[in-house]
Order: C-alpha cells, then sequence, then structure tokens
C-alpha cells in the first residue's frame, strides 16, 4: 500500500503568479515525504504546481493509494475542497481516505471534515502522518493518535494536541529528489535570469502580532543546528547550483548565537549562495549584519506593517517605527538591498496614519516593499477582536479569508485607492532622488495624486 501526498496549487490556474513567475517548491511536503521515507513508507509526492487537476487526478487513479494527504492553506482551500469531493465521490480514484494537514485546518476543522475529508492533521505534520497511515494501512485504532481531528456520528472529535518535536535535528532533508525541481529551477532561470530555492531553518515564532496565523507551529521557537542547515546549503550548492536562497523563517535574526554559529559553519563548509531573509528591526545590530553579508546575504526584509506608531501599537508588534526606519536605512549602507510589508486598513486606520506611513518609506527608502489591504485570519486575535464586526462573509467553501470584510474607518475602497496612493507616491520618490526618468517621476506622481482623490471622495 502507499500514501500519496499532494496539494491543489495549480501556476497555470494563477494569474497573478504568471505574472510574477517565482514559483517555490512545497516544502512542508519535502519534509513529511523524506519522514515517510526515513520510517521506511512507501510514498508518491505529486507536486501540482506545474501541472493541472486532470493530471493530478489521472496520477492518483493509477497509483491507487491506500491515503492522499493534501496540504491546504488560504490559497489553496477552494481547489483542495473541489479535489476532495472529486475523490470522495468517484469510484476510479478507489476511495482512499483523505487526509488534510495544513495552516487552514486548525479553526476550520468542523469545515473540511463535512466538505469530505477523513481526518485533519492539526498542527507539525512529519509524526502524524506516520502514525495516521499506520494505522490506516493495517486496519488499526487511530483514536489515540495525537494532533488529529475526524467525524463520529456527524460530531467532530478532536485528540489531544501533538506535542512538537523538542528538537529538529529529528527531522531528515527535505526530500527534493521526490519532484522534478528542474522545473522550478528552469522557470526562475527563463523569467529572471536566475534561481532560487528555499531553506527552513526554524519552526514557530515567539512574537505575537495580532493578524499573524502561529496554527501549525505555534507561538514558539525551535531552530535547527547552524551546522545542519550550513551542511544543506553545501548540498543544494553542490546538486542543484541554485543562484539564490530564500529563508522562509518568521525571524531569521531572533537568536543572534545561532547566526554567529552559522556564519561560521557556511564559510567553513564552502557553502555560500547567495540569500535573503526576512526578520525584525530589533533583532538586527552592526554586527549582525557584517555576519550575515559575510555569509551571503545579499536582501533582508524587515517587518514594519505601517508607518504610524499607532497602527503598530494596536497590532501587538511592540516595535518603535524609528527603529525599523534605522534598520532599513542601516542594511541599505551596508550595500544590501532591503525589503519591507506595509499593511493598510488595519482597524482604527485613518487618513493621518496612511500619510506617516508614507512618510516612512520615504525616508527609510527600501529597496522593495510590498503593500496589502489587512484581511482577518480564523484565529488571529485580529479576528477575533473584529468578529462582531464582520460586514461580508461569503460561503466558506467558495471562498477564503481574504474576501471578509469588516466595518473600517472608510469604505473598502478608501483603503484600495490608498495602496495605489502609496506605491505611486513612493515610486514617484524614488524616481526623484535617483534623478533618471523624468517622464516615470510626472508619471508617478499624476497617480498618486488621483488616487488621493477617490480615497476622499471613497470616505
Amino acid at each position: 500500500m502507499s500514501i500519496v501526498l499532494t496539494h491543489a496549487y495549480y501556476i497555470l490556474e494563477d494569474p497573478k503568479e504568471q505574472l510574477i513567475m517565482k514559483p517555490y517548491a512545497p516544502l512542508g511536503l519535502l519534509y513529511i515525504s523524506a519522514y515517510l521515507k526515513e520510517n521506511k513508507i512507501n510514498n508518491h509526492l505529486y507536486d501540482s504546481t506545474f501541472y493541472s487537476k486532470e493530471k493530478q487526478l489521472h496520477f492518483i487513479a493509477k497509483t491507487q493509494p491506500k491515503a492522499v494527504a493534501i496540504y491546504t492553506n488560504l490559497m489553496t482551500k477552494i481547489n483542495v475542497i473541489k479535489l476532495v469531493k472529486i475523490l470522495k465521490t468517484e469510484k476510479q480514484y478507489g476511495f482512499p481516505k483523505l487526509i488534510l494537514g495544513g495552516p487552514d485546518i486548525t479553526y476550520n476543522c468542523e469545515n473540511y471534515l463535512k466538505s469530505g475529508a477523513d481526518f485533519l492533521i492539526i498542527g507539525e505534520g512529519e509524526q502524524t502522518t506516520l502514525e495516521l497511515y499506520n494505522a490506516i494501512d493495517r486496519n488499526q485504532d487511530f483514536t489515540h493518535i495525537t494532533g488529529i481531528a475526524y467525524l463520529e456520528n456527524g460530531q467532530v472529535i478532536k485528540t489531544a494536541p501533538r506535542v512538537k518535536m523538542k528538537s529538529l535535528k529529528e527531522l531528515p532533508l527535505p526530500n527534493r529528489a521526490a519532484i522534478p525541481f528542474d522545473k522550478y529551477l528552469e522557470t526562475w532561470k527563463t523569467h529572471h535570469g536566475k534561481s532560487s530555492m528555499t531553506v527552513s531553518t526554524q519552526r514557530g515564532c515567539p512574537y505575537t502580532c495580532k493578524w499573524c496565523s502561529t496554527a501549525v507551529y505555534g507561538q514558539s521557537y525551535r531552530r535547527r543546528p547552524a551546522e545542519l542547515v550550513a551542511q544543506e546549503l553545501k548540498m543544494l550548492k553542490d546538486t542543484y547550483q541554485p543562484d539564490s536562497i530564500w529563508f522562509v523563517d518568521d525571524v531569521f535574526t531572533v537568536s543572534h548565537k545561532w547566526i554567529k554559529e552559522f556564519h561560521a559553519e557556511v564559510l567553513k563548509l564552502d557553502a555560500i549562495i547567495p540569500f535573503e531573509c526576512i526578520t525584525r528591526a530589533e533583532r538586527l545590530n552592526n554586527e549582525v549584519l557584517e555576519l550575515l553579508k559575510e555569509a551571503g546575504c545579499y536582501r533582508i526584509w524587515i517587518g514594519a506593517e505601517s508607518g504610524s506608531q499607532k497602527i503598530i501599537d494596536a497590532m501587538d508588534r511592540r516595535v518603535d517605527v524609528d527603529v525599523v526606519k534605522n534598520a532599513i536605512l542601516q542594511t541599505n549602507s551596508k550595500g544590501m538591498e532591503t525589503g519591507t510589508f506595509i499593511m493598510v486598513g488595519y482597524p482604527g486606520e485613518d487618513e493621518q496614519d496612511i500619510k506617516e506611513t508614507i512618510t516612512y518609506l520615504k525616508a527609510a527608502n527600501p529597496t522593495h516593499f510590498t503593500i496589502t489591504v489587512a484581511y482577518p485570519i480564523k484565529g488571529t486575535s485580529l479576528y477575533n477582536e473584529i468578529e462582531d464586526k464582520i460586514t461580508v462573509q461569503p460561503n466558506w467553501e467558495t471562498s477564503t479569508d481574504r474576501d471578509i470584510d469588516f466595518t473600517r474607518t472608510y469604505s473598502r475602497k478608501f483603503y484600495d485607492y490608498a495602496v495605489r496612493r502609496i506605491v505611486n507616491e513612493v515610486n514617484y520618490n524614488k524616481e526623484k532622488l535617483s534623478d533618471k526618468n523624468l517622464k516615470k517621476m510626472i508619471t508617478y506622481k499624476l497617480k498618486s495624486t488621483l488616487a488621493g482623490a477617490f480615497m476622499k471622495l471613497s470616505k
């Protein structure tokens, strides 16, 4: 018997990603595949990214697995539900047991189970998947397995929470050989002239940002030994020759001791690959920046979310906006690129807060920034705070948390225009500072002014 691990992301159905074309492999599934393999469980990983649902279903029909484990998240939920319903009702797939896991599971158990899933894996997946599959394969009792949910007589049953792995030394390297990795590298090379791969060094985040989901790893911090991470980089360098690495960790420099060890190990093994990472401003200083640069770091994403201290405090970010600004400026001065994240439309945000965000971005001058309108993810403190203010709650099976709206200071359209205002005003400032393109500068300014006018009209 065997188990198929898969997800439901299809790049050909994602028009936004087709414009960007920066896909990354499903790292979580690669870890589970490696863990099952290490425990002598035959498993097939079907990475649907570059294929269609029809080809995915053909593979499952051909394989006839006893179980199909599907990763689901905010972005893929709608496709996952469609896939579950097909596998649950059409006999050519052999009616495998359907196991779902991922960050969207924890606070939506009843919805997923009543949509057709047989089991849900809540939290960390490796050990639970192994134990659950063994129970399914041997037709044994599964009710003692921790970290799962299932239906019994129409009622949701949740077993005791899974105790997290104490040491990430237990994790084998992700089973990258299980998927056609060349497709990712070729896609990056074709569209960007260089390739990129992902590496994970930690699980959990010790911080308390209200909008951030901690559904899988919780508010914790566990780290793989720096020596093992350096060995993984060396293997990737020798095997795949990626041009860059994206460390997927929430706060890469949370431990300065670990960073020093990582720096030493990477240099010792000649495992330097240019990389980018995410961190918090207060976990950077001159020494850490120098260590990161020497270890290969070329870009640091430094979280801010807003240029308004009022909004940062409302988010429970626990950082000073000037500390963030100075960290970006200091990183820029080292010759490394910077990035930052901006969120508008957070509860309580007004026009003055938007102005302060524009002022902050102009002063900090990050190389890159991303911007989104705030949305409440179920299970977060933000969701709990605005639950009684929700004005738009679409059908669960055919929507995502992104589609939820709530009473804000102004209308949703105001914040959509605010996004355009911020983007164009900051880009105008960048062109002005570089003194490069007068035509672009005028265009950005006109768009910014127009967006500002629409903001006032849509309050």
